[in-house]
């Protein structure tokens, strides 16, 4: 029933571009079928499938680099109240920094580089994991820390049976959040500095006013990110709630 109400809503938004593409100028509403012209054509060059292949190669360079750095600050901030007096508020002035501000930044430190490419969308999405990992890591329950003092648990055992079952829902929401805001901070590095991906793709159409083009890699590029949260971070994000 949930796949026919979002087919028919899909349908109905097909429909009505459509009909709205029929009333203005092809040049700045093209149709659907001239959109999925467009990308049969883009696809059989191969120059969509590459450039989507390098924009999803810097979304998972930097959304692993965000995760990992992200869940050791966030934990670390969330056991000791001395590191969370001291980095509070670095963190939230960098989680309140302008992505822009930060791409700009680290190309200008670092030169218009691949590395300053995935290193400014990783400083974007840090923050966020490591706000949210804190929360996770300061609701641990005291009983369970209990536990692992009374049966002595070494700190592999106390990491790998009391820590990481509690924290892992709340990566899980980090990772999903994360995926979604990397790869649009990640066509705004590439509009910026880098000569290929889908951001470097949708600029140069932008500059020959190619409306047909800027959806047609809009809509490809966000169907494939809809496909990684469904088929990976959704069932995840359930195993993960299993026990609850």
């Amino acid at each position: 029933m949930a796949f026919l109400a979002r087919l028919g809503s899909l349908v109905l938004l097909l429909a009505g571009w459509w009909l709205l593409s029929r009333t203005t100028d092809p040049r700045t509403l093209p149709s659907p079928e001239a959109v999925a012209g467009f990308v049969v054509r883009e696809a059989a060059s191969g120059d969509l499938l590459r450039n989507i292949g390098i924009t999803l190669w810097r979304v998972a360079a930097s959304f692993c680099l965000a995760m990992a750095t992200g869940a050791v600050l966030g934990i670390a901030l969330g056991r000791s109240r001395t590191a969370d007096r001291l980095l509070d508020t670095p963190l939230l002035v960098l989680l309140n920094t302008p992505a822009l501000v930060i791409t700009v930044l680290a190309y200008i430190w670092l030169g218009l580089t691949e590395t300053a490419a995935i290193l400014a969308v990783a400083l974007n999405k840090m923050p966020n994991v490591a706000v949210i990992l804190r929360e996770g890591a300061r609701g641990l329950d005291p009983g369970l820390e209990e536990m692992a003092q009374a049966f002595r648990y070494d700190r592999r055992t106390w990491i790998r049976h009391v820590l990481l079952p509690q924290l892992v829902p709340f990566a899980v929401a980090a990772a999903r959040s994360g995926v979604s805001l990397a790869w649009k901070i990640v066509l705004v590095v590439e509009l910026l500095g880098r000569p290929n991906g889908v951001g470097y793709a949708i600029s140069y159409y932008f500059q020959l006013f190619d409306v047909a083009a800027l959806i047609g890699y809009s809509l490809v590029f966000s169907a494939v990110m809809l496909a990684v949260d469904a088929l990976l971070l959704q069932p995840l994000d359930a195993h993960a709630r299993r026990w609850r």
